[in-house]
């Protein structure tokens, strides 16, 4: 619970109900720690609620936006409390349910949240074990735990339930001991996959997001927005719009926006005002964004440094010299933006399409001049993230006009406003300088990344003579982009592994070794070679010199604690300059596996999304005016794209959880620019790899051969 509101006992427990409450203080150096600038709450982190029917409510304050977290979290609680998982409940992003969390992304849920979550779960075991012990008179040693019911160790019949333990009580221990989590060996929920728990209703169409939330006397928005980044308002008329019947305007502090009880009459007002804005300034399209982008790089952090870097360049064998690129790439997810407000007796609750429930609720407070403790923000399913939700300006819109209107305000994003108003994982621009010896082993690295930040960007090899530098992270560019930029999965990380997977591809070409050999012959990272070869085992890799014609691909990364190597087969149209990829497989070294189908599903999910930032996806724009308004001009992956996937899960149960949702997107570009690569011996420099562009390379490729 944040400083911001604070709850007394007794009436969190009134909120709940009756039952047991356990509440578990890991200390202010916990799991949880809310973020690197304040000190984590010594209160309370973690909630879980033991009802008197027995079920067992669990408080997260993470989200579901696909990912799968609302049953591995259940399956944690259930391992390690003792409980069967149907008899779980959760509830996410609640702020005013829920303990404090920073936000779901990054891949932190399991690995961070959930040793937390495991943690007062074993402790609320050995709280209820101790409560048997003094029902049935029986030594808490003796005792063991059975899907909620404790009973004596060879006298099943000398037996309580959590549910009888919990009858007629409100009972709250703070527990400070060392939880004893359940090992590997022992585990009967974690490890499985069962049926997901938000299937049926996301199947039925019961589950409710942000836009289907109704409240009586609700107001539908529709808000003025710019055509074109950069552009100012400098005069508008809203007195058309203010002549429909039911329709209020409200002008105020440059928020101009009709709302009336349904959008269809919303739409129709907003057509009627009348606005003059200044234009937004010139600027390149996304063919010429990159020089300007260097232009208006930032000055350099220095992150590694190590070695004689002109001393291995003088020496090498063979030097090489390349620059990456990748365009502005959106979030597109299926749920645009949406918000719902509503102030009550000074409250405000805003039902949002959000991945932050509590990094909202505390930028809402001071944009209403309320204190956080009036601020409640309900996170429903949320229909993707990946990044792109972060942050939302409907939110802040919704809850702006509640108050001004006294009524239910929903505001929604349009497809055209959700790629407008997207805050785009950046384009920038990677230059390598590399150098191997007679023996094909890299001797420097020098990295200059612009735009997409340090993460992912590690040698992974071993190199002596090493240089890395950034230029803007991709968040912050320095006031280089004309667009909001902001995280989009695996942030940066995407970008980082094309551009290193790629030279290094380059480097054994020239060296004349197969690709896989060569990764192997320059790293000793145990992780890493082992998701290397068990990749190659299950691809059936054979060992030839690229390009081979075959159109084999091979590519590995590390992001979230997770190691992955993809290998993957292509087959190129050269007179199209289409590429379809006909395989890909991923093998993953997680740590240990909470839940098999499920991390196989997000492998999955990451492999598709990647083929669209490879193959097509990029923002078509010329100065700050946005071309794309929906998927007619900015194409996703489509499932005749989709390749044969196969995923190996690397065991490692020496390993706690990492993370499952980013890992498998990371190395995308560079496995399918290396297969093409092999498959045609042009080397693609530049993301996504559109018809357009192949056909080029391969028409400049094949220029000297018929001059």
């Amino acid at each position: 619970m944040s400083a911001g509101r604070q709850l007394d006992r007794r009436s969190f427990l009134e909120l709940l109900g009756g039952g047991i409450l356990v509440s578990v203080s890991v200390g202010a150096n916990g799991l949880l720690a809310q973020d690197r600038r304040r000190a984590y709450p010594t209160d309370v982190n973690a909630y879980l609620l033991i009802g008197q029917d027995g079920r067992v409510t669990v408080f997260s304050g993470k989200i579901e936006m696909g990912q799968g977290v609302l049953t591995s979290q259940a399956q944690m609680l259930a391992e390690d409390l003792g409980v069967a998982l149907e008899s779980v409940d959760m509830v996410l992003g609640d702020t005013d349910r829920c303990p404090w969390d920073m936000g779901t992304f990054g891949s932190l849920t399991t690995r961070m949240f959930g040793p937390a979550l495991r943690a007062a779960a074993a402790e609320a075991r050995a709280i209820l074990l101790q409560l048997a012990s003094e029902r049935l008179g029986v030594d808490k040693a003796q005792l063991v735990v059975d899907n909620g019911v404790v009973s004596a160790k060879g006298q099943p019949s000398r037996r309580v339930t959590y549910a009888q333990l919990a009858r007629g009580q409100r009972i709250t221990r703070t527990v400070e001991e060392k939880a004893v989590l359940r090992s590997v060996g022992e585990f009967t929920v974690m490890g499985r996959s069962p049926k997901r728990l938000d299937g049926r209703v996301k199947v039925t169409g019961a589950a409710q997001y942000a836009g289907d939330i109704r409240l009586p006397g609700m107001l539908y928005a529709r808000l003025l927005r710019p055509p074109a980044h950069g552009a100012k308002l400098s005069g508008v008329d809203t007195s058309a719009a203010a002549d429909l019947p039911g329709v209020t305007v409200v002008n105020r502090g440059g928020l101009v926006a009709v709302l009336a009880e349904d959008p269809e009459t919303a739409e129709a007002a907003l057509a009627r005002v009348k606005a003059d804005w200044t234009p937004a300034p010139a600027g390149a399209d996304q063919d010429g964004i990159f020089e300007e982008l260097l232009a208006r790089a930032p000055q350099p952090e220095v992150r590694t440094a190590r070695g004689d870097l002109e001393g291995a360049r003088a020496a090498a064998a063979r030097r090489f010299e390349s620059a990456f690129y990748k365009g502005y790439v959106a979030h597109a997810p299926m749920e645009p933006h949406a918000a719902v407000a509503q102030m009550e007796n000074g409250r405000l609750t805003v039902w949002a399409s959000t991945q932050t429930p509590f990094p909202t609720r505390d930028r809402l407070a001071p944009l209403l001049g309320l204190d956080p403790g009036k601020v409640r923000v309900i996170t429903p399913f949320v229909g993707g993230g990946f990044g792109g939700k972060s942050a939302g300006e409907p939110i802040e819109e919704a809850a702006r006009l509640a108050r001004i209107t006294g009524k239910p305000v929903q505001v929604a994003f349009t497809r055209a406003e959700e790629f407008f108003h997207d805050h785009l994982d950046p384009a920038c621009v990677v230059k390598i300088g590399s150098a191997i010896d007679g023996l094909g082993r890299i001797t420097a690295w020098d990295y200059d990344v612009y735009f997409a930040g340090d993460r992912a960007a590690e040698v992974l090899y071993d190199v002596p003579h090493v240089r890395l530098r950034t230029f803007g992270g991709w968040m912050d560019g320095g006031g280089a982009h004309r667009f909001s930029v902001g995280p989009w999965r695996a942030p940066g990380a995407n970008m980082n592994v094309f551009a290193r997977e790629s030279q290094v591809d380059i480097m054994a070409a020239a060296a004349k070794v197969d690709p896989l050999e060569f990764r192997l012959r320059n790293t000793t990272d145990e992780r890493a070679r082992r998701v290397l070869r068990e990749a190659a085992r299950r691809f059936g890799w054979t060992p030839a010199v690229g390009p081979s014609g075959r159109g084999f691909g091979i590519a590995c990364g590390i992001d979230s604690g997770s190691y992955t190597a993809l290998a993957a087969e292509v087959a190129v149209d050269r007179a199209r300059g289409t590429v379809r990829v006909a395989r890909v497989v991923c093998a993953q070294d997680m740590g240990v596996v909470v839940n098999p189908v499920g991390a196989t599903m997000q492998v999955e999910g990451c492999i598709t999304m990647g083929l669209g930032y490879v193959l097509r996806e990029e923002l078509h724009f010329q100065g700050g005016r946005i071309a794309d308004e929906n998927f007619d001009t900015y194409e996703l992956p489509r499932f005749s794209w989709l390749p044969r996937i196969e995923t190996v899960l690397v065991s490692n149960d020496a390993l706690p959880p990492q993370g499952g949702g980013e890992p498998a997107i990371v190395p995308m570009g560079a496995v399918i620019a290396n297969a093409v690569f092999d498959a045609t011996g042009v080397r693609v420099f530049r993301l996504p790899m559109t018809p357009d562009r192949l056909r080029q390379a391969l028409a400049a490729a094949e220029a000297p051969r018929t001059s």
